[in-house]
């Protein structure tokens, strides 16, 4: 994949001038009820609870456990679609190139409910773009890591957003495993969060990439169970979601709360047993806790929802 360095060069000067003093001036909420709460939520899990979540309009921002790595899974496709997407901005016939693979594609990545539908025609990147985050494809994720280079391409990426510490080595679906203590395909909740808002809000990506990206997240059928369970039915959330062994369950998002300022927030769950059983309850619960401390120094979210 080739990256614009002017691009990127332009991109650090703001993340320093602008950025950096935004997250200089974000405040934690050191609130030990919440705290309490979080390590309750994560002793009924049976496992490790990551979240950061953070308020756009004040910068408040809660963490538990936020900067210790945690398999990612299929969260890690939002970073593949925006590397394509940002791609597209310097070949804008990309997104419009057309696909062709084999039921042995199907049937090596383990998960394809879009892509398995179409082996006859191929599909365009635009519609593996849309398999991916939608319906978390992943044929379609290992279609798009092909065109940009493979897994060591979308590490690089996310370096050049200045997420240090996402790294994807494998392909779909060995990167689910989920190992304890496998560093492989994980990376932390505070930079997740981090990487989301600057990808979905920022200036990373053109407008139109930007919006094309929060509509495919905003239309996704994975995460009814997650962090949408945990909000208002008339509240707006787009989010990409994660399943793997050792009971992961993740899902990171980003909630419009009604007339007030959009809330980025990463969850993620991991489990000690191969075996457990993923836990969507969890991923609600911690949603909401974290909405109600957030609510705590913002009028706006107060007056539009309190648990």
């Amino acid at each position: 994949m080739i990256l614009s360095w002017l691009k990127r060069f332009i991109f650090a000067i703001a993340f320093m001038a602008i950025c950096m003093p935004l997250f200089a001036n974000a405040k934690q909420i050191d609130s030990a009820s919440i705290q309490t709460s979080l390590e309750k939520l994560e002793a009924s899990s049976g496992g490790r609870l990551g979240i950061y979540a953070i308020n756009t309009s004040n910068n408040m921002h809660i963490q538990y456990r936020a900067k210790e790595l945690f398999p990612f899974c299929s969260t890690g496709k939002i970073m593949v679609v925006a590397a394509i997407l940002e791609e597209s901005e310097k070949n804008p016939a990309l997104l419009q190139k057309k696909i062709t693979y084999s039921q042995k594609d199907v049937d090596e990545s383990g998960y394809a409910p879009i892509a398995k539908q179409h082996i006859d025609r191929g599909m365009s990147i635009a519609e593996l773009c849309k398999a991916a985050i939608e319906y978390s494809d992943n044929t379609a994720m290992n279609l798009l890591l092909k065109v940009v280079g493979g897994p060591k391409a979308i590490t690089s990426f996310a370096r050049s957003i200045h997420n240090n510490t996402f790294r994807l080595d494998r392909w779909e679906p060995d990167l689910n495993t989920a190992i304890p203590g496998d560093t492989r395909d994980t990376t932390t909740p505070e930079a997740m969060a981090n990487s989301l808002r600057h990808l979905a809000l920022g200036d990373i990506l053109s407008v139109p990439q930007r919006e094309q990206l929060k509509t495919w997240m905003k239309n996704n059928t994975t995460g009814d169970k997650k962090i949408r369970a945990g909000v208002p039915t008339d509240w707006i959330v787009g989010d990409k979601t994660g399943n793997g062994q050792y009971g992961t369950t993740n899902d990171i998002g980003i909630i419009w709360p009604s007339k007030c300022a959009p809330i980025v927030i990463a969850i993620y769950l991991t489990q000690n047993k191969k075996d457990a059983v993923k836990r969507e309850d969890i991923i609600a619960s911690a949603t909401r806790m974290a909405l109600n401390e957030l609510a705590t120094t913002d009028q706006c979210i107060k007056q539009s929802y309190l648990y």
